[in-house]
């Protein structure tokens, strides 16, 4: 066995150590070891992803020398690759990003927590990417819930306390959920491993035996996760997390968190359940129409805020539709549409959060839009990410979120015709709310005089991090149908 399949393993393995060092050191210590490691991930996923391209297929790790159902196994092709190489990226570029707020924000003997949450936090994503098992990917959705809360927590504030209740008490009803889901499938088919209860799957839903406790364990995980991943109308927690962490946790929150859910459902959907079942159970219908309405909805309150991070947050459940309807559509091209989203979304929210940080930092801690007046011309490179980001949710060509509608508006064409319609239309309304609560906050950053604030002398780290997602957004959009074709052959080993 080529020794890089044994990297995406590793990868779980070194963040769940690199958690460990960074619970027992000092904060800058910790800073360091947190940083280099997930760098390290970083290049292994890299290399998995390279192998996996040019080996034009998939292959199964086991861990030990048991094969299911006794023993664990991951499995691994190029969308998984993709996505973990994207994950573990964006997770040190949103670090960097937010380094002085990580120790402005934390209180002095917890900095090193955060960077273990973090460390967890990014495990925990790479095993829900790679995991073939369907119990040890509800393990680490609770180990990533956990993870996320204290990223939120950690700032020391009494409102980041009151946010952190609200967002455990529903990442805790969604776990609930899947965790229900999964016995029940469990009873009923005596399987774990995801190609195991698939078999037994199609067998039920041919025979007709057990329909019923199928159709409930659909249903059950597919709210359980859309409850995680702050689908309309089970967003309510999602605007004060964002709004009250940090700039870091806002970014990995919003680029990360919500998205590993994501994954876990289309597995789920895709290769336990299959197409043919999703669509007889009309699971699609009811992820399309929430979809259509977060995109609209979610717009259209990002639209009403005076808070930069809140209205970045609304923004943020409005994105989370795009990548519902993609999958509502029940097809390949819809498929493709959503996990493109997946990855556009990824690099610009976090970019947008970060860049709020740098405002704030000129404008007195201050996140309102009347505070931040002029921010950008006194934080230019802030500005300009910013500037960036927000092309980019409104899908101007060239930028990453382009791609995204482009390849929504095909999917949508390919399917029926009232699908079509409404997927059109609100494609149109929805990039048209971008529009109107971007263009004027980026008006405002760049208007009035400079002011007295000037920006600090921006760390190497935050320099880096803002230029790498300004770089990776246009090389996005220019190199589109590269991605699209990752994402394409990914899902033809996938189990579509």
């Amino acid at each position: 066995m080529e020794f890089v399949r044994n990297f995406p393993f590793l990868t779980i393995v070194f963040s769940l150590t690199c958690g460990v060092f960074c619970a027992v050191t000092r904060g800058k210590t910790a800073k360091r070891l947190c940083v280099c490691w997930l760098t390290l991930t970083f290049a292994m996923s890299l290399s998995v992803l390279i192998y996996t391209l040019r080996t034009d297929g998939s292959f199964i790790y086991r861990m030990g020398k048991w094969n299911a159902p006794w023993g664990n196994e991951i499995r691994v092709g190029p969308l998984e690759a993709l996505m973990a190489t994207a994950f573990s990226g964006v997770m040190v570029l949103s670090l960097s990003g937010g380094m002085s707020h990580i120790f402005a924000d934390c209180e002095e003997g917890k900095v090193n927590i955060y960077f273990t949450m973090a460390a967890l936090l990014t495990s925990s994503l790479f095993a829900l990417i790679y995991t073939n098992d369907l119990f040890t990917a509800y393990v680490f959705v609770e180990i990533n819930t956990i993870a996320s809360c204290a990223l939120v927590m950690l700032k020391s504030s009494g409102r980041t306390l009151v946010a952190t209740t609200r967002y455990l008490i529903m990442s805790l009803l969604g776990s609930g959920l899947f965790l229900l889901g999964v016995v029940i499938l469990y009873g009923i088919t005596g399987e774990l491993l995801m190609e195991s209860i698939a078999e037994k799957v199609q067998d039920i839903f041919s025979t007709g035996e057990y329909s019923l406790p199928l159709t409930v364990v659909i249903g059950l995980m597919s709210v359980g996760l859309a409850v995680k991943s702050a689908l309309f109308p089970f967003h309510s927690w999602l605007p004060d997390a964002h709004g009250s962490a940090t700039a870091s946790s806002s970014a990995i929150l919003s680029g990360l968190v919500l998205k590993g859910y994501i994954i876990v459902l289309i597995k789920i959907f895709y290769r336990v359940f299959g197409l043919r079942v999703i669509v007889a159970e009309r699971v699609s219908n009811f992820l399309f129409v929430y979809g259509i309405l977060a995109m609209i909805c979610g717009s259209v309150a990002a639209l009403r805020q005076v808070d930069l991070k809140r209205m970045l947050a609304y923004s943020s459940i409005a994105q989370v539709g795009y990548i519902y309807v993609g999958l509502g559509m029940h097809s390949e091209a819809g498929m493709v549409a959503a996990c493109v989203q997946i990855l556009a979304h990824a690099i610009t929210k976090p970019m947008l959060f970060c860049s709020a940080g740098g405002f704030m930092d000129v404008s007195g801690g201050q996140k309102s839009m009347a505070a931040i007046t002029g921010a950008g011309r006194r934080d230019k490179l802030a500005g300009a990410a910013f500037t960036v980001g927000a092309m980019s949710m409104i899908g101007i060509p060239f930028f990453a979120g382009f791609a995204t509608k482009l390849a929504l508006a095909q999917g949508a064409v390919g399917s029926d015709k009232i699908r079509m319609t409404i997927a059109l239309a609100a494609i149109v309304i929805s990039t048209v709310l971008n529009a109107v609560y971007y263009v004027p906050v980026i008006f405002n950053i760049f208007s009035g005089t400079e002011g007295s604030e000037k920006a600090p002398r921006p760390k190497v780290g935050y320099v880096f991090a803002m230029g790498t997602f300004m770089v990776l957004n246009v090389a996005f959009g220019l190199f589109t149908q590269q991605i699209t074709d990752v994402v394409r052959r990914g899902l033809q080993l996938f189990g579509m």
